[in-house]
């Protein structure tokens, strides 16, 4: 059996059990996460006792070492199957936080936080963006000062993903505060430390059932090993590690537009208006017909660069791309599907209104399209 042929079965025998677990443990009850505005705790560990979480980890982690294309299979059909809040809250902890864990950390840190978020003992969010500084990370005011053995960390984040069940988070913080974005360090926040806080959950637009909260650190005294990697040197590792990032925003994007497509292309067959199904109007498949082939296009581009990423190739430019194209094909791709539902898309009744609320967001989220562009135009012509 060839390479390709041996990855193929692994990621088929992952997803079928990625779909029964789907099935069983969190389809009957995802309505009314949605309603709550918030997944239950105690689902990150029903996640890490099917094996889902971190499965393309070395198993010295209690992980299953699989490829790294299960990984994004399995954020592709949470979003194929319209669960977008536990896709987001997924790609952090598994795709973000815990790589940046395994590429930087020492062995303490790995031996410390990685097995726990394996069996979703741990719930990892990272923590970026401030009130006022979005993608301008030099502007970033969050200081970690050194005291002795100690930093001291202060300020406060927005928008963090899983920020109200976090266990640990990755905190940007200004170890230099007069280095600009020379002087900022990584942090391994445990959330029970003295000094941390999280405010209210952040009610959204759409994907109700991902928590995102605001984060407050009040002279929260870090120990020495709570520096991620060589002191200010946190932008050039967030440089660094965007490429997989991105690769995931993408992966959810596709599946989020395959599920939509899905949706309506079951919905027309089934709607009749005039004397036929409104799937047998011109328009209708037309328009059908012209969200599968960009769809098909940007799958094309991710597979490009899954290859270039699990080679060591893909470049900041690449994920720029990747993660520019997907989530505008999907955001279009959406408002053309809900359209074809007609006055029923605008109800909760069909799930493509929540595909479409939850569409919004993928293209502001891990820089927004317009700093894609700026990215990509860098490569091109320089600043």
């Amino acid at each position: 059996m060839s390479n390709a042929e041996e990855k193929n079965e692994e990621i088929g025998l992952f997803r079928d059990m990625v779909l029964r677990f789907i099935e069983q443990e969190v389809l009957p009850h995802y309505d009314q996460w949605e309603k709550d505005h918030i997944m239950p705790r105690e689902m990150w560990n029903t996640m890490g006792e099917a094996g889902m979480l971190l499965v393309d980890f070395p198993e010295k982690y209690g992980t299953a070492e699989a490829s790294f294309d299960v990984c994004q299979m399995i954020q592709e059909d949470m979003s194929r199957l319209g669960l977008h809040g536990l896709a987001t809250g997924y790609n952090i902890h598994a795709n973000i936080v815990a790589p940046y864990v395994l590429n930087i950390g020492n062995e303490e840190q790995k031996d410390q936080w990685l097995p726990k978020m394996a069996t979703g003992d741990v719930v990892g969010a990272i923590a970026m963006t401030e009130p006022g500084a979005g993608s301008d990370l030099a502007g970033m005011r969050s200081s970690a000062i050194k005291d002795g053995d100690e930093y001291v960390l202060n300020g406060s984040k927005t928008f963090i993903t899983n920020g109200i069940h976090a266990d640990m988070v990755i905190v940007c913080a200004k170890t230099d505060p007069a280095a600009g974005s020379k002087g900022i360090s990584l942090f391994l926040v445990d959330t029970s430390l003295p000094g941390y806080s999280t405010g209210a959950k952040i009610e959204k637009m759409g994907q109700h059932s991902s928590d995102t909260a605001e984060l407050f650190f009040d002279n929260v005294r870090l120990p020495a090993n709570a520096l991620l990697g060589e002191e200010g040197k946190g932008f050039a590792y967030l440089m660094k590690e965007l490429p997989r990032e991105r690769l995931g925003c993408a992966v959810q994007a596709i599946g989020h537009a395959q599920g939509a497509l899905d949706l309506t292309a079951e919905y027309v067959q089934e709607r009749k208006a005039f004397g036929q199904s409104i799937g047998q109007f011109q328009n209708t498949r037309f328009k059908l017909a012209e969200c599968k082939t960009e769809l098909e296009m940007c799958r094309a581009l991710l597979e490009k660069h899954m290859g270039k990423y699990e080679r060591g190739e893909m470049t900041i430019d690449d994920a720029a791309m990747l993660k520019l194209s997907s989530t505008e094909m999907q955001l279009r791709m959406v408002n053309e599907c809900l359209q074809l539902f007609g006055g029923y898309g605008y109800t909760d009744e069909y799930p493509i209104s929540r595909f479409y609320r939850d569409a919004r967001i993928q293209t502001i989220y891990a820089g927004t399209s317009e700093i894609m562009k700026e990215v990509i135009a860098r490569g091109i012509v320089g600043r």
